[in-house]
């Protein structure tokens, strides 16, 4: 009995330890680990609608000291404003209210969707909605205050996407657009490993084993 027992002891450690909880890898802050002008390359950039025709839509890190910083709150340690081009200073949609969705990639494989939860913060001009595989997590429309979002469901076990879908109203000069966006938290577990699930079936059985023996015995 007393070696069941520790089967189903050394069973549960073993679980506990492979599905400890991990952050979640892929969560980038928008232009951290960036020079200024340079490619956010962890971000992908789709124009949906607008009046302005962008040759090389991409993600762009900006400068402090440049406008529209400020306005804009000034770039941080841990993120900076991106914008659809190098010029960070460049009016968009002088007609037609552009919208601009900057998205980010990550793999759960390996890990169980269900634990997985994460918390952020966000920032733009004009304004954006945060959404987890076409879920609304939350929206702001603020360029100087934070506005939070947070998930802990509707994770893929696979591969998972975090889109920020920028609003930029028209508006025939002035009219820069961007975005900021801080991952404060993420967790999730690894799936429990294959070999620590048989050692602890094993251990069920052979405690249900002796369960029967003792009664038969009786």
């Amino acid at each position: 009995m007393k070696f069941i027992v520790t089967v189903c002891a050394l069973a549960t450690a073993l679980i506990s330890a492979s599905a400890g909880a991990s952050t979640i890898t892929g969560l980038y802050n928008t232009g951290q680990g960036f020079a200024s002008g340079t490619k956010d390359t962890h971000y992908n950039l789709t124009v949906t609608q607008g009046s302005t025709v962008l040759s090389d839509a991409m993600a762009y890190a900006t400068s402090n000291g440049v406008w529209p910083i400020s306005p804009w709150m000034a770039n941080g340690e841990f993120s900076k404003w991106i914008t659809p081009s190098r010029d960070q200073a460049q009016s968009y949609d002088p007609v037609q209210e552009g919208l601009y969705r900057y998205s980010l990639t990550f793999d759960l494989g390996g890990y169980a969707a269900s634990s997985a939860k994460f918390t952020g913060r966000f920032m733009a001009d004009n304004a954006a909605q945060v959404f987890l595989n076409g879920n609304l997590l939350a929206s702001g429309s603020s360029f100087t205050e934070w506005s939070t979002f947070a998930a802990n469901t509707g994770f893929n076990p696979g591969l998972n996407r975090v889109d920020f879908v920028v609003r930029n109203f028209a508006q025939n000069g002035g009219n820069p657009i961007g975005l900021r966006a801080e991952f404060t938290s993420s967790s999730v577990s690894a799936v429990p490993e294959p070999a620590s699930m048989a050692i602890f079936m094993t251990g069920l059985a052979m405690a249900g084993l002796a369960g029967r023996r003792r009664q038969a015995n009786k």
